[in-house]
């Protein structure tokens, strides 16, 4: 077994979170430390900004040079503070590092983006995701071999790129009852059904809390709706909400997956500008329960329960809306033993040695590749 820190950047963009763990890539050992090192403000505005240009800059643009730049650096500090706290608590060191990057763009073929006037589905022309981030420099920082690049080459091939958690998230469930849920609420939804025969499907919801996140900060100048106050304080709106339950996306088979703007243009269609602060985060709420009810009915059988990963689980308003709005039991993931804040990075960790040893990253149920494929790149010292 080889011992990884695994680095995730999600789509909240609130930091990195880091975590150590042994693994083969098919199964996991010893799990250790881990942590997360916010943002700086103005590294979270500018990624944010990102965001919005990504579309229109090169590889060469001089702002995302120098955003790239100070996101690997960040990264570097959360690995380094990582191996030290490893050294104190297990004496072990580091063989290789799983890192993700920041996605800024993510537009795979063939979801669906919207419809035009007359109703026809307008399809995302020409397949591409992109996350930035720079692993030659954090194998030089670290001196350590870096894994990167995950998604690319499943994108080329047709798959959509994302989820690409589903395989550890089989791997951890191992003994835990099936038919499973396991639902990763970031910026962006996501959800891994597990059959009992450990099939798996997995896909995009819809958006989780980036829209929520972007309304609190417009409304309270605070990051995020803090224990879901602004909320808990209004009720949903249900002429909105019915205006983007219309969306396509939710009824589109899987597989698919999102950019954390693609529901921007709904948002303001369906005229959520309008509503007051806590109305609007309410709306936002039950819009994020009824993306993951939709999704449901993609399942080929009803799970037993949903485990609830992400920074979603620690908002009592999105847990509550989720509670009502799925026939199943739903609990945040500690239940079963994991760490809801670590659960992506410890999957990076482990997607790490998958790179290394050529095993598949993606699968026909979990990007619609046409066969298990694999994929990312090594850098740096050789294994």
């Amino acid at each position: 077994m080889l011992r990884t820190i695994g680095l995730m950047s999600g789509t909240s963009l609130d930091g990195v979170d880091a975590a150590w763990v042994e693994t083969d890539g098919e199964r996991i050992g010893r799990i250790g430390p881990t942590l997360t090192l916010p943002y700086a403000p103005a590294l979270r505005r500018d990624l944010r900004r990102l965001l919005d240009i990504a579309g229109e800059i090169g590889p060469q643009d001089g702002f995302l040079a120098g955003c790239v730049a100070r996101l690997t650096e960040r990264h570097a500090e959360a690995v380094e503070m990582l191996r030290e706290q490893v050294w104190e608590s297990l004496r072990e060191d580091t063989d290789l590092l799983g890192f993700h990057g920041q996605t800024i763009l993510h537009r795979p073929l063939p979801a669906v983006r919207g419809r035009n006037a007359a109703g026809e589905a307008v399809l995302r022309e020409g397949g591409r995701t992109w996350q930035v981030g720079d692993a030659v420099l954090l194998a030089r920082r670290s001196g350590l071999s870096v894994a990167h690049d995950f998604r690319s080459a499943d994108v080329a091939a047709g798959g959509q790129g994302a989820p690409l958690v589903p395989v550890v998230h089989a791997a951890m469930a191992a003994a835990l009852p099936k038919p499973l849920a396991v639902l990763n609420l970031g910026g962006v939804g996501n959800v891994t059904w597990i059959g009992e025969d450990g099939a798996l499907l997995a896909f995009d919801t819809g958006p989780a809390n980036g829209p929520l996140d972007d309304w609190a900060r417009r409304a309270t100048g605070a990051d995020y709706d803090m224990d879901g106050r602004l909320a808990l304080a209004g009720q949903p709106d249900g002429v909105v909400l019915g205006r983007l339950l219309a969306h396509p996306y939710l009824e589109a088979p899987p597989p698919k997956s999102l950019d954390r703007l693609d529901f921007d243009r709904a948002l303001r269609e369906a005229g959520a500008d309008a509503l007051s602060p806590p109305d609007g985060a309410a709306t936002l709420v039950a819009f994020c329960a009824a993306c993951v009810a939709a999704a449901a009915r993609h399942f080929p059988a009803p799970p037993l329960q949903w485990l609830v990963g992400g920074g979603g689980r620690r908002n009592p308003a999105v847990m509550r809306a989720l509670a009502g709005a799925l026939e199943q039991p739903v609990h945040p993931v500690e239940v079963a033993g994991w760490n809801g804040d670590a659960l992506e990075a410890q999957a990076f960790g482990v997607l790490a040695v998958r790179v290394a040893r050529r095993l598949p990253l993606t699968f026909p149920g979990t990007t619609g590749v046409e066969a298990p494929m694999t994929g990312g790149r090594l850098v740096g010292p050789l294994l």
